[in-house]
């Protein structure tokens, strides 16, 4: 699986940017895709998740609580593309967004679980 992340760059504080994720190698539908950050000086850290794209779990997504209700991820399997929407925006959304992929349905906030992951994409965010 190959992933491409595209759509970072900079906004102001109160704005918004949406990533994409291209997958090409298996079918999307497949996979549960999850986007992570990883800040200056700090650790990676999970951002949100989305489960395959059909079956009993299609479309449940999980958010980390610092993003819930500004962020939203959701897949186009036709387009084999995963999307995350980000509105009002703040300075310490500031990092390096990555896009991952994996056949598992559990613990989807984990970075173990994902053993794909993209190229990542820089997001800057001024006050």
């Amino acid at each position: 699986v190959q992933l491409q992340a595209s759509g970072g760059g900079l906004v102001q504080a109160g704005g918004h940017l949406r990533l994409s994720c291209a997958a090409s190698g298996r079918t999307l539908s497949d996979l549960a895709m999850g986007w992570f950050r990883q800040a200056p000086g700090k650790e990676r850290e999970f951002v949100a998740g989305i489960c395959w794209g059909d079956g009993r779990y299609v479309g449940w997504t999980y958010y980390a609580d610092s993003v819930n209700g500004r962020f939203t991820i959701s897949r186009d399997n036709a387009r084999s593309t995963v999307l995350l929407q980000m509105n009002s925006l703040r300075p310490e959304d500031t990092a390096v967004y990555y896009c991952a992929a994996t056949r598992s349905g559990n613990n989807l906030r984990r970075q173990i679980t994902y053993p794909y992951w993209g190229q990542g994409t820089l997001v800057t965010v001024s006050s």
